[in-house]
């Protein structure tokens, strides 16, 4: 289908592919028991696609659009072999994620028109929040541009420790004061600094916090005014960054956190250890948000672009 073409090295299509392994060996181990002694795809084998897509964490809503674009399919090509189910998923997922027009990103980039562009990340502690700054600094360092980091999650010791760790690991200047610091103070030092250094991106790490939505709000909406004395429409992205393993907890927290502030993008981390890929299907069609990143191993160089053509490729292979 021309929907697939290979975006990705084969290097990068590799790790993909082998960050999804566990997710994709237990969706098609629940898939193989659904079709088993069964020659065609009737309401039965739908049923039991239905309880699998749901207990994937593909979400019941994503799941409900999925298996009405199979019985449509099914419809219309009045007979449907369950050796095809397979490609008929592949496209059907693909074809659904097509509506929107995000996801389609092969490489990292930054928009050429704002120098210095200003990523504000959130998200809850264990995450891997920190973790996803220092290898995104290092994926655009390697594009050769200039990344200066901000340690503004003043309300933990180990945060700022941690984004320390990461900025003499890439390589790249960090901006921090002591922990308790007010963080829009951080902030606003970190883009003057960026500003001086003449930065290509600034990347401002953020509490991770959310049992009071009201405080985190008025503590970010204070970030945002304070960093646009100095830089007018920043941030230019709010990344929120959401643990994949964590499955249906995760559109929990997409849920709280959207509701919270403006969050313009998302970032799915922790692929590569839980049977919960799914829950990037139904994520990235479910909010009105871009899923940017994802996290598909441990390595410095595992955090990809999410691309829709190619994790659907990956997922249903």
């Amino acid at each position: 289908m021309a929907l697939f073409k290979n975006i990705f090295s084969s290097d990068k299509k590799e790790t993909l592919n082998k960050g999804l392994e566990k997710s994709k060996t237990s969706f098609f181990s629940k898939l193989s028991k659904a079709v088993a002694g069964k020659s065609k795809v009737d309401d039965d084998v739908l049923d039991e696609l239905e309880e699998i897509l749901v207990t994937s964490d593909v979400g019941v809503k994503t799941t409900i659009k999925i298996i009405e674009r199979i019985e449509n399919r099914v419809a219309q090509d009045k007979y449907l072999g369950t050796d095809e189910l397979n490609q008929i998923l592949r496209e059907e997922i693909a074809g659904l994620l097509s509506e929107t027009n995000v996801g389609e990103a092969a490489d990292f980039e930054i928009p050429k028109d704002k120098k210095p562009y200003v990523l504000m990340v959130v998200g809850v502690n264990g995450v891997g929040k920190t973790t996803t700054i220092g290898k995104l600094a290092f994926q655009l360092k390697n594009k050769g541009l200039k990344v200066v980091l901000g340690a503004a999650d003043t309300f933990r010791a180990a945060a700022i420790d941690q984004l320390q760790v990461w900025a003499d690991r890439v390589d790249v200047p960090i901006v921090k004061q002591d922990m308790g610091s007010d963080p829009a103070s951080v902030a606003f030092d970190t883009l003057q600094s960026g500003v001086n250094q003449d930065a290509d991106v600034i990347i401002i790490d953020t509490a991770g916090r959310l049992h009071n939505k009201v405080n985190l709000m008025n503590e970010l909406t204070k970030v945002k005014r304070v960093m646009q004395k100095v830089i007018g429409n920043a941030p230019h992205d709010v990344l929120l960054v959401l643990d994949g393993s964590t499955g249906q907890n995760a559109f929990e927290q997409a849920k709280q956190f959207t509701a919270a502030t403006e969050v313009t993008s998302l970032a799915v981390t922790k692929l590569d250890g839980t049977a919960k890929g799914g829950v990037v299907i139904g994520i990235s069609d479910q909010f009105q948000i871009p899923v940017k990143y994802i996290g598909v191993g441990e390595g410095i160089e595992d955090l990809q672009v999410f691309n829709k053509y190619e994790f659907v490729d990956s997922f249903f292979k």
